[in-house]
């Protein structure tokens, strides 16, 4: 038996459906609360967990562990791994993974794992770390997290006589395989099966995360340029830009990249590959909305009709786009990409098909690829279709061409004071229908899963706007889109006179 004497604020470990910390000291203010002890305890907690959930003893279990760049990974991985194996489990060291390839390591028949732990914190800056979990049914829900959480704070766990085994094992190169044969057989190149991408110049930007891997182990096997390829070596300070698919400073590098190679396409990851975009041969951003369109176009194709699930956020057009252009339906839910995930599933096991469920940050899950945010799994989508165009004399691009886009769009953030932002919030945003109904040409978006969407039809703004509650932070965000130029500012200014009068919030952003 061990017994955790840590003096550790466990539940302030949890973020929704993962496990965040500090790691690194250098920050201000940003003491360091996931040290090596505590996660060798989570470690643990999981085996035991796990154990309990499979009805089997944790010296029967099989755990792939794995990290992404983070400077801190090494030595807390290591720990998660002793830990692990103080259960007796069986633990398969895959070192430098990418989150995805984690889940696809219960699956895949040569490791064939009962679980699996990746060490990222995502786009966070180098100082922080995390875990995430998984098992053949897929991550582990916030609830599952909440319960792995208090048996790390009780501490007592069965440690095995003879402690279990830590065997290196190259998942990564299994997982790259898995995507080269599926590019091929969906491209059916009927030259050159082997090569479906040969002649066509595509530039990676893994931003120092985990995600290099992906020019050297699936474009090039499969015959693609991938000269210019930038940032690819794991570098846990970062130093080039954010690996982040929703950071400008990202997105810009690489349209400069392409631009400059004369490529015909650009990818980008973020630091674990769980998201990627990518930019055209143009230097346009393929994010966002036109991420979504382009990913909904290929679905339809083979789907038609399928429901594609998205957050919140979404603009109108892509709802004309999916619904009048495609055929599809288009279902607005929560943000978050676990909700969005977890709504598909539900939608899918009442009857109503949906092969898609996809966030604008880029997060994106496939039904046929086991609802798994797989930033690398979609952008392979996108280079199946991207072969198949240029063999039918297209661009890739054409297949988005009628999505109308906004004139302007941007995001607010309202800043909530006081400790009990979440009531604060919520009186807010329940106060906000009885102010849109005295404004003309104001109507509330009725079955609006998250927050307040308004339609605002006035001549002067021609667009939609959503508020909405942060989960996390004191903090309501506003998004405004609007079909002519100022409209946003005519709309935030109408939003202003709302907020201006009630107290404990700072909307000057609004005012311009």
């Amino acid at each position: 038996m061990t017994l955790s004497t840590l003096p550790v604020n466990w539940m302030a470990l949890q973020n929704g459906s993962d496990i965040r910390g500090v790691a690194l000291e250098g920050v201000p203010g940003e003491a360091v609360n996931l040290t090596p002890e505590v996660t060798n305890i989570l470690g643990q907690a999981f085996g035991t967990w796990l154990a309990a959930a499979l009805k089997k003893p944790t010296t029967a279990l099989v755990i792939a562990v794995g990290r992404d760049s983070r400077l801190s990974g090494p030595r807390l991985m290591q720990a998660v791994m002793e830990g692990l194996a103080a259960l007796g489990s069986q633990v398969l060291d895959v070192g430098m993974a990418s989150t995805p390839a984690m889940f696809m390591s219960t699956v895949l028949p040569e490791f064939n794992c009962d679980g699996a732990i990746m060490l990222t914190a995502s786009h966070l800056p180098f100082n922080r770390n995390g875990l995430k979990f998984f098992t053949r049914q897929g991550g582990l829900s916030k609830e599952d997290i909440t319960q792995l959480l208090h048996l790390a704070e009780q501490g007592n766990f069965t440690e095995a006589t003879t402690p279990g085994s830590i065997e290196s094992r190259h998942l990564i190169a299994a997982y790259s395989e898995e995507l080269v044969q599926r590019i091929r057989q969906a491209v059916n190149h009927p030259e050159q099966f082997d090569r479906p991408l040969a002649g066509l110049k595509i530039v990676v930007d893994a931003g120092n995360g985990a995600g290099g891997f992906y020019a050297s182990q699936v474009l090039e096997p499969l015959g693609a340029d991938t000269r210019g390829s930038q940032f690819l070596d794991p570098d846990g300070t970062f130093p080039n830009h954010i690996p982040n698919p929703e950071n400008e400073a990202a997105m810009a590098a690489l349209r400069q990249a392409v631009v400059a190679q004369g490529a015909d396409f650009g990818i980008i990851f973020d630091t674990d590959v769980d998201r990627g975009a990518a930019v055209d041969h143009q230097g346009r951003d393929l994010n966002r909305n036109r991420l979504i369109a382009l990913l909904a176009a290929i679905v339809l194709q083979e789907h038609p009709g399928t429901t594609i699930v998205t957050d919140s956020v979404t603009s109108d057009g892509l709802t004309q786009f999916i619904e009048g252009t495609l055929g599809g339906l288009h279902h607005r839910f929560k943000r978050g990409y676990k909700n969005v995930i977890n709504e598909a599933l539900r939608l899918n096991a009442a009857g109503q098909p949906c092969w898609l469920a996809i966030e604008t940050s880029g997060h994106g899950a496939m039904r046929e690829n086991y609802f798994l945010d797989d930033g690398a799994y979609l952008v392979s989508k996108l280079l199946v279709e991207l072969a198949k165009a240029r063999l039918a004399g297209r661009r890739l691009t054409d297949l988005i061409a009628p999505l109308p886009e906004p004139q302007e769009s941007e995001e607010f953030r309202i800043t909530i004071q006081g400790a009990d932002f979440k009531t604060l919030g919520t009186t807010v945003i329940d106060q906000l229908p009885g102010f849109v109904a005295t404004q003309p040409g104001w109507t509330v978006v009725p079955n609006t899963y998250e927050g307040v969407r308004v339609a605002c039809a006035g001549p002067e703004e021609q667009g939609w706007f959503l508020l909405r509650l942060s989960l996390h932070d004191p903090v309501l965000p506003l998004n405004i889109e609007s079909n002519v130029e100022g409209g946003v500012a005519k709309i935030a200014a109408r939003l202003h006179t709302f907020f201006k009068p009630l107290g404990g919030l700072d909307s000057s952003a609004l005012a311009r």
